[in-house]
């Protein structure tokens, strides 16, 4: 669990991560240099979820090397498939990173919501729904293994 206090919030408890994969963890279906690591590294402290429609069928292969829980979703709508998701973990305790339409809810619905911008860009809703914005994952990741960042970023 990582747990910090926000001067102006309060207490953050957060025991899960769920991701996004396509856009999020991979381009064009390929994980991104050094997630695999931090996702092993935050595995330790966190439950973590990749939760995604898998469009380029990768995702399982990809992560057969992290200690991560998959779920490849269903055709329909994917916003609430993902913040449905995220209310049966118990939303309190989640932080959520994402970057496509399809994560809006999700951001929204997390406790901790991160958008990242990367090379497949990230829709302006989501964005406008994120606590935080990243340039890319690898920062994103490396935020919740230092919660000094996240405080001196969401401090009121």
């Amino acid at each position: 669990m990582i747990t910090t206090d926000i001067p102006g919030t309060g207490l953050m408890q957060i025991s899960n991560l769920v991701l996004d994969y396509n856009g999020t963890l991979a381009i064009d279906g390929s994980l991104i240099n050094g997630v695999e690591e931090r996702l092993n590294r935050l595995a330790e402290e966190l439950t973590v979820y990749v939760v995604t429609a898998d469009t380029f069928g990768k995702a399982a292969v990809n992560l057969k090397n992290t200690n991560c829980n998959l779920t490849i979703l269903g055709k329909g709508n994917q916003q609430q498939q993902k913040a449905g998701f995220i209310e049966k973990l118990g939303a309190q305790q989640v932080a959520a990173i994402g970057n496509g339409l399809n994560d809006t809810l999700m951001l929204e619905t997390a406790a901790l919501g991160i958008a990242v911008v990367q090379q497949e860009g990230a829709a302006v809703k989501t964005l406008q729904k994120a606590d935080i914005v990243f340039n890319n994952i690898n920062d994103a990741l490396d935020l919740l293994q230092n919660p000094l960042r996240l405080k001196a970023t969401l401090r009121v």
